[in-house]
């Protein structure tokens, strides 16, 4: 295991949250990422919902039972926690976090908007340094044309999750860095520019 850098400044770089409307194409960026710099560390969600067909335990989520989940958030062991359809609970570890951290590995939260404001408020309880970064479309024609053409969803779906997109662009301002996605390539390289300038990484 890494031994955490000790050093009368800070240790390593704050925390970065990614986060971003729907369909604006988050995780393929933190994807394109870790596939050009695997020394990026990216938390992994604890869930209480079943394992999908090829999902690992500790590669895709964290699974647990809901009495496992409720005892970890209780002890205070999740930097935020969410229950998502009424039905299973999510959250992030938060001990892996500060050991990646304190370790000055270059850490990543990818979460919703929702996430990135209870991350917001449980840091300042913690005393945890974040940068928040906002992945932006091009424009809102442009959101519209990737979720239609994911065609994941029904149309009804997709008009659902446009109007919600409408409200998480809105909050762009509560975050500290916009990265506009207007390709993946360019999107993954920009982040990781940040990255470099934020843990002293020689590009």
């Amino acid at each position: 295991m890494t031994s955490p850098v000790q050093s009368s400044a800070s240790p390593s770089g704050r925390l970065l949250v990614l986060s971003g409307p729907t369909a604006v194409g988050k995780g393929t960026v933190e994807a394109a990422l870790r596939a050009a710099h695997p020394e990026v560390w990216v938390s992994v969600s604890a869930t209480t919902r079943a394992p999908r067909p090829g999902e690992i335990n500790g590669v895709n989520y964290w699974f647990m039972t809901d009495d496992e989940f409720l005892a970890k958030e209780r002890a205070g062991e999740f930097l935020e926690t969410a229950v998502v359809h009424g039905m299973a609970h999510y959250g992030t570890p938060l001990a892996p976090v500060q050991e990646h951290l304190a370790a000055g590995v270059p850490t990543i939260l990818e979460i919703d908007l929702q996430g990135a404001r209870r991350v917001r408020q449980r840091a300042a309880e913690l005393g945890l340094e974040v940068l928040f970064v906002f992945i932006a479309p091009p424009s809102f024609d442009e959101l519209r044309r990737r979720l239609i053409g994911r065609g994941t969803e029904t149309p009804e779906q997709q008009a659902r999750r446009l109007e919600t997109a409408k409200v998480e662009l809105a909050a762009e301002s509560e975050f500290d860095v916009t990265i506009v996605n207007a390709t993946v390539d360019e999107a993954a390289e920009e982040l990781w520019r940040l990255i470099a300038q934020e843990y002293g990484i020689a590009e």
